[in-house]
Formats: C-alpha cells, structure tokens, sequence
C-alpha cells in the first residue's frame, strides 16, 4: 500500500470554501485528487458539480484557469450562479432566513420547502441544504425535495456562510461556465488539454430512479460515454465506486476502457463505528488512459487519505454550534 503524506493544518488547504454541503461531497478527498492534475491544465470541466468542491480546490491551488461547472439538477445551478454572481444578496438572503426561523424551526423549515418546491427560488434552496438532514438531498418522483430538517441544529450561521459565499465568489466569478444540461452535453465540449473531473451517482445506489439524486442516471450509457471519451483522447479523473468492509458499491469499471484504478482508504465508516465495527471507508477513483499518458504514467495503487482536517471556517461554525446549544441549556 502507497501512503501519501498527510496533509497538514497549513494554512493554504484551510481556506477552501465549502458554501453549499452535500452529502458525498469530494472537499475530504481534494487533496489526493488534485494530485493528478497534469500541469499544463487550463480548463476543468465538472459535469455533475453538485457542492463543487473539485473545482473550488482547483480555483484556490491555480490548478486550472477557467472551468465549467455543471449538474442537472437547473435549481442547485441556479444557486451556484447566485453564489458567484451576486454574493452579498445570497448571504443576505439567508441570514433574513435563519433569524425568521427562530423559535419556530421546524415550521418554518417545512414552509420554505413547500415555497421552494413551488418556485425553485435558488435562495431557498440554500436554506433547505443548510438545514436538512447530514446534508443529504432527497427528492420525491415528482422531483420536488422532501428531506427532514435535522432538529438539532440552526444550520450554519450567517456571519460564518458569508464568508463561505464571499470566499467561493472571488475563486470563480468571471471565470466559470455554468450550465444544467445532461451530462453528455457537457462531455462532447471537452478538447484535447482539458480535464474533467466526474463525481456521478455510484452504481451501487442508482440502477434505476433514487431519491437521492435529481433526475435518473444510466451506468450502461454512461460507460458508452467513457469509451468515447477515450477514443476522442480527453483526460478524465472519475470517482465512481466504493466499498465499507465486505459491502461494495458497484462493480470495477471494464477492463476495456483500460482506466487507472487507485484505491483510497478514507478512513473507519462511521456507520460502522456506532454500529460497534471496525470497517474500513474505501473510494475509487479512475484515471483515462490520456490522463496517465499526460503525466507519463500511473501505476495501480492504494492510497490512503490524510484524516479529515477541519478548517478554520468549519472550527468557527462548530464553536458556533457548542455556543447555541450552551445558550438553550
């Protein structure tokens, strides 16, 4: 097993902005990813962006200089596009929000969903992402969002999301693409020195229609999309798959696209610790035979993640929270 360095508490990794959660989110792993950047990268593409971490890692560490970020889901793009382009006004938005909540939470929250599956207004979006459950999405067949609010916290508070959102719009305004088209889309804009980066629903969760993602997603075509990516010569990064001790979460990618599989050993499930198990989280992510090309070649490997740093955003909002909770008891 290959052992990367562990990422220190530097202050360069600890001003990541992480302005909307997401449950999966690649923030943890940032760091290893970023590893295989080739140098001579300008632009980035990430066609199911979600929480954008890749890119925003990118952004700060000038791995790249422009990228487009894209995701199906039109309401979360529309927030990014918000986010980027009118900062002050998103964070305002929500801090008129958490105040409103205030002594009546879960009433309020149950509203702004009601409002938000009616209107789509990206703002409210925000709200419900910040206050959900683990920051885990869920939508109905009807594709209206349903997720519970965790009742027990307020959701990050505003003084500390503005600086997230005014930290993530000095990253990527005037230099980001944003869309909401399928996937396919996205991909057939790639050329010869880009890279993308997919996060695409894994295999494991997603055979047909799930609730945790927004709209439908076909391994079979998507596998389709990779060999033609290939044959075009674009370089790739893909996480797609993974495993929690003996449960696996989809299976290995062909052998015919003759990807670069590396291992990364993230660390003890949580799950599992409360359950009274020891398993082991491990990631998968695949190189394109143009990537590993690009950086003169890529052995198979596991690696294992440094383990998860808090940054100085994420240790403000916890000491956030602790003082909430003290000034209730």
């Amino acid at each position: 097993m290959i052992k990367l360095r562990q990422i220190r508490y530097d202050a360069v990794w600890m001003r990541v902005p992480h302005p909307i959660p997401y449950q999966g989110s690649k923030r943890a792993l940032a760091p290893l990813i970023l590893k295989y950047f080739p140098a001579d990268t300008k632009h980035l593409i990430e066609p199911f962006c979600g929480a954008g971490a890749i890119t925003l890692a990118a952004s700060l560490h000038n791995r790249a200089k422009t990228f487009s970020m894209n995701d199906i889901n039109a309401p979360l793009m529309a927030l990014w596009d918000r986010i980027i382009n009118a900062p002050e006004d998103t964070a305002d938005a929500y801090a008129k929000m958490w105040n409103a909540q205030l002594g009546n939470e879960r009433k309020y929250y149950n509203q702004v969903r009601e409002e938000f599956n009616k209107t789509k207004r990206p703002e409210l979006l925000l709200y419900l992402l910040l206050r959900c459950v683990k920051a885990a999405v869920r939508y109905n067949s009807d594709g209206d969002f349903n997720q519970s609010p965790d009742n027990r916290r307020l959701g990050m508070r505003p003084d500390t999301l503005r600086r997230h959102i005014l930290v993530a719009s000095n990253l990527l305004k005037g230099k980001t693409k944003l869309q909401s088209k399928d996937y396919r889309d996205i991909l057939a804009e790639a050329e010869g020195k880009d890279l993308v980066y997919m996060d695409p629903p894994y295999q494991g969760v997603c055979k047909n229609r799930d609730n945790r993602y927004f709209g439908t997603f076909n391994s079979a075509e998507f596998i389709t999309s990779l060999a033609e990516l290939n044959r075009r010569g674009i370089s790739y990064i893909l996480s797609y798959d993974g495993r929690t001790g003996n449960r696996v979460y989809g299976k290995p990618m062909p052998e015919s696209l003759e990807l670069t599989h590396l291992e990364i050993e993230v660390g003890r499930s949580s799950q599992a610790t409360l359950n009274g198990e020891e398993h082991v989280t491990v990631e998968s992510i695949y190189l394109s035979p143009a990537l590993s090309h690009r950086l003169g070649g890529v052995k198979k490997a596991q690696l294992t993640a440094a383990p998860k740093q808090h940054n100085l955003l994420d240790c403000q909002t916890n000491l956030e929270n602790c003082q909430e909770r003290l000034s209730n008891v």
